[in-house]
């Protein structure tokens, strides 16, 4: 085990990411302008496309990471058959789900039941379509809708704080399945699916623009929230949730609704709108 790794396993996740958290939300000058100038700086930034170019007038940390993007600078492929991808990022892994069981990485594989935290309702993923979209620091922190959907129910599921970078999907066992995480459950035109904000250490929060924050405040149970009858409809491409910090989202649809995914390599880039899926 690497001490990489192994430092994963003995870190104080919670309390590491909730200190993160209030530094993030620090509206003290000099803190905030070091957290900023060091990310656009370290990660190379592109602040050329933010609706806001400028790093200085931000009021926190937090709402430079989750700045919004100039109008246009994202657009959605027109065909629409085409399964839009949520987010910036790069493609940790995509493609079948195999009896049930995704992949995470050479010799490492977790169950959408598990992952969903209920077999019921993963059997509706059995051998259905995955893909799972890392984003790092550098990156666009806003997630955006694959396709129209019509909110049923969410589950904070709790969990570890593991990183979710390359290495150590590679390294640690049913990664995904371990953190916490909040699942979405949407009915669509051409049926059910589903995406899942997985935190990552530092991670201080997750908001949906349902209800504002749902992570931190962070969970010893399974919290399940029934949104039926509220008529929370979000379009294809339209923004859905956030992450406070860099993470992973995942999108699983049933075998029947896609007739293919789009053959991305792993850690390949890719950018919110493009094709990753087309409608069966």
């Amino acid at each position: 085990m690497s001490p990489a790794v192994f430092f994963q396993y003995v870190l104080p996740h919670r309390f590491l990411s909730s200190l993160a958290y209030r530094l993030a939300r620090s509206q003290w000058a000099p803190l905030k302008r070091w957290l900023i100038t060091t990310v656009v700086r370290k990660f190379n930034v592109n602040l050329a496309e933010a609706a806001n170019p400028d790093p200085e007038s931000y009021a926190s940390f937090n709402a430079f990471f989750t700045r919004p993007l100039k109008p246009g600078a994202r657009v959605a492929d027109a065909d629409p058959k085409a399964v839009l991808c949520p987010a910036d990022g790069k493609i940790a892994q995509i493609g079948r789900i195999e009896e049930g069981r995704i992949f995470q990485a050479k010799g490492q594989h977790f169950t959408a039941a598990e992952f969903l935290a209920d077999e019921a309702q993963a059997e509706a993923y059995r051998d259905g379509w995955f893909a799972n979209v890392y984003l790092s620091p550098r990156d666009y922190h806003r997630v955006h809708m694959s396709l129209k959907g019509t909110l049923v129910e969410t589950a904070h599921v709790p969990g570890r704080l593991f990183s979710v970078a390359p290495w150590a999907a590679r390294a640690i066992p049913r990664l995904f399945a371990r953190n916490e995480r909040l699942v979405c459950h949407f009915e669509g035109e051409h049926g059910p699916f589903v995406a899942v904000m997985v935190g990552a250490i530092l991670v201080s929060g997750v908001e949906t623009v349902w209800s504002g924050e749902e992570i931190p405040a962070y969970a010893d149970r399974v919290i399940r929230k029934d949104w039926r009858g509220k008529g929370i409809t979000l379009e294809r491409f339209a923004e859905m949730a956030r992450f406070n910090y860099g993470s992973t989202v995942v999108l699983l649809f049933p075998k029947a609704m896609l007739a293919s995914m789009e053959a991305i390599p792993a850690e390949a880039p890719v950018v919110l709108g493009q094709r990753i899926g087309t409608l069966a």
